[in-house]
């Protein structure tokens, strides 16, 4: 499996963007998405995740009610819409994916594949 972040920039504290994930090889629909970020000197983190047939998502505190993760199976791609962005999200954000469990994973250790990241900069 091969993911392919894409996305990021700068944008202003306040403003949205949109991440996407494409993802090659595999059976896409079965697989749990997730969304990470890494921001500088810190631990990577989970951000929001998606479970592969029945839409499960599940976010971290510090973005509920201002992320939304979604998947399109058709496309092989997830998404993380990011709105009200606060320069605390700024970050290398990764996404990965879990091919062999059956349920959203909160940790680095539940995803077995990840994309190269993409940066976001939000500014004050």
């Amino acid at each position: 499996v091969q993911l392919q972040a894409s996305g990021g920039g700068l944008v202003q504290a306040g403003g949205s963007l949109r991440l996407s994930c494409a993802a090659s090889g595999g059976t896409f629909r079965s697989y749990t998405m997730g969304w990470f970020r890494q921001a500088p000197g810190k631990e990577r983190e989970f951000v929001a995740g998606i479970s592969g047939n029945y839409d499960r998502t599940y976010y971290a505190d510090s973005v509920k009610g201002r992320f939304t993760i979604s998947r399109d199976n058709g496309k092989n791609t997830q998404y993380l819409q990011m709105n009200s962005l606060k320069p605390e999200d700024t970050a290398v954000y990764y996404c990965a994916t879990d091919t062999l469990g059956f349920t959203v994973g909160r940790t680095m250790y539940n995803y077995d594949y990840w994309g190269p990241g993409t940066l976001v900069t939000v500014s004050s």
